[in-house]
């Protein structure tokens, strides 16, 4: 399940680190979230993958944004000994709440994406979003995928498909970079992660199916569900202190 909706928008986490919460209550927070990491970045890589194949992926702004994503997550990871997480999370609610809102009000966003002989923004703006979530995906982490795909059809003028081609690709870097650090310091069960990621690569086959199929509209719909779920899980962690 949560292959199928990372590979769709983003957002897998919502399923998969509270049901490893639910399985190993006595395991560290850390050793939860770095194996959740090896099973995410599996499905993720294999739905880049799967969209690069069927749709026209934007290359001249994804690629150098890999980079720019891995450097953002590397700092982020590092200014979490410096800066509580858990501080950044009212503001995040507020954040997602915004971009639902708007969503939701703007019925042809990210449905048709550049309009025809309109000039692309320049890249350099994507770059800045690959750096700038990146590093909020080292920090802290839930909605990462849907600040991508939202960011990129608001300022990169791409639709919901091509943007969550854009996001996967992002994301399997920030991925990466984070099982770097958890790897270091020995947090990741390497036995359940590895189960993990073969069915999160069987429910990204089926998600990515799905997307490219149904289209922008259908993506659409599924965001607007995510972001909402994410909404509520951290409002009520929140309350929950």
């Amino acid at each position: 399940m949560a292959g199928m909706v990372d590979a769709i928008v983003g957002g897998g986490g919502l399923i998969q680190i509270p049901a490893l919460f639910s399985a190993y209550p006595t395991e560290a927070p850390a050793r939860i979230f770095g194996t959740n990491k090896l099973a995410s970045i599996v499905g993720t890589s294999s739905a880049a993958w799967q969209y690069a194949r069927r749709i026209k992926v934007p290359w001249a702004l994804a690629a150098p944004g890999v980079l720019f994503a891995l450097g953002g997550a590397a700092v982020g990871a590092r200014g979490v000994s410096i800066l509580d997480p858990t501080l950044v999370r009212p503001g995040v609610i507020v954040l997602l709440l915004a971009v639902a809102f708007y969503t939701y009000r703007r019925k042809d966003f990210g449905v048709a994406g550049l309009a025809p002989g309109a000039e692309p923004p320049p890249r350099w703006i994507g770059w800045l979003i690959a750096l700038g979530i990146g590093c909020y995906d080292g920090l802290f982490g839930p909605g990462t995928g849907s600040f991508f795909i939202f960011l990129l059809i608001r300022f990169a003028h791409l639709d919901f498909l091509h943007a969550s081609a854009v996001a996967k690709l992002w994301n399997a870097a920030t991925n990466l970079s984070a099982i770097g650090v958890f790897a270091a310091v020995g947090a990741v069960k390497w036995e359940v992660g590895a189960l993990m990621a073969v069915c999160n690569l069987l429910g990204a086959q089926v998600g990515t199916y799905l997307a490219l199929r149904r289209g922008a509209g259908f993506v659409r719909h599924v965001f607007l569900g995510v972001v909402l779920m994410l909404v509520a899980k951290l409002a009520l962690d929140w309350m929950a202190g």
